[in-house]
């Protein structure tokens, strides 16, 4: 099987690259090509059917997005850009090809006030304009007519790019101590966990909408005290804090956590507790330093 992977050079494009690797094929681009990455502009329609008639992939993964959550209050164009109208644009070159795509989505599609796990027939209702254009990009990509699965994943996170995990145990070597939300409540989900996760879907061959999240739940605060607990730092003070202490531009769903029903129901459900992304995170952490 050919993969092409857009975002390559993200956490997740990444992840989903060394997934494939092992048995397929695999082309990765990037919007600046580089260190064998190939370039292409997901924003441009003309280059991705050139791309795409030129290399006949069986598969697309993309992980190109705008991430920038607070950040697209502001740019709404750019995000727009990036996360629905680039989606279409993929989805109409797959239908061209004959190939299909598969789309990374987000959790951000949902208000957060269900009071319960989303599954994947719960009507979306995002509160921000990065989830309003997140979920555009599903609607393009399910619009366009292609072969296509669509995969939300939430609270991503490893240990080799900036993230939250990262940032937080650095924060914490420079000060006595943090302030953490502890009113947010979703799924940590280690990146190599929904890498491979994309690729049991696609080798499945069943296409459809899927959540992808690890299981279980927790807050940014019970985050927090699990990496650093898990660094054997138990005495570390995290203080519980609510989301008004830190006002940002973009409103956060408040319990957003996925239930990934339509695995369970299909090819059963792989994605295992966010504790064991912790564990993993923590001594590939420790190897790099070592």
């Amino acid at each position: 099987m050919r993969v092409l992977v857009t975002g390559a050079n993200g956490m997740l494009g990444r992840r989903v690259v060394e997934a494939f690797s092992a048995a397929h094929e695999v082309i990765a681009t990037t919007r600046v090509s580089g260190d064998g990455i190939e370039a292409l502009d997901v924003t441009d329609g003309a280059a991705i059917g050139e791309s795409f008639r030129r290399i006949r992939p069986d598969v697309v993964v993309n992980c190109a997005a705008f991430t920038d959550v607070d950040g697209a209050e502001s740019e709404g164009d750019a995000a727009y850009r990036l996360n629905a109208v680039a989606p279409g644009n993929l989805a109409w070159g797959c239908r061209e090809v004959g190939a299909a795509l598969f789309h990374i989505s987000t959790d951000y599609v949902f208000d957060g006030e269900k009071g319960a796990a989303y599954d994947e027939w719960d009507a979306p209702r995002p509160l921000s304009v990065y989830g309003r254009s997140k979920l555009g990009g599903e609607r393009a990509v399910v619009e366009s007519g292609a072969r296509f699965w669509i995969g939300r994943v939430q609270w991503l996170y490893d240990e080799r790019t900036p993230n939250f995990a990262t940032r937080i145990l650095d924060l914490s070597c420079r000060h006595p101590i943090l302030r953490v939300v502890d009113d947010q409540i979703g799924c940590p989900t280690h990146a190599r966990h929904a890498a491979e996760q994309v690729q049991r879907i696609v080798e499945s061959g069943r296409y459809g909408l899927y959540h992808m999240s690890s299981r279980g739940e927790t807050s940014w605060w019970g985050f927090t005290r699990a990496l650093l607990d898990a660094e054997g730092r138990r005495d570390y003070i995290v203080e519980k804090v609510t989301t008004d202490a830190f006002p940002r531009p973009a409103v956060r769903p408040r319990n957003a956590v996925l239930r990934n029903r339509a695995l369970e129901l299909t090819i059963g459900d792989a994605m295992p507790a966010w504790e064991a992304g912790v564990e993993e995170f923590t001594r590939s952490r420790q190897e790099m330093n070592s």
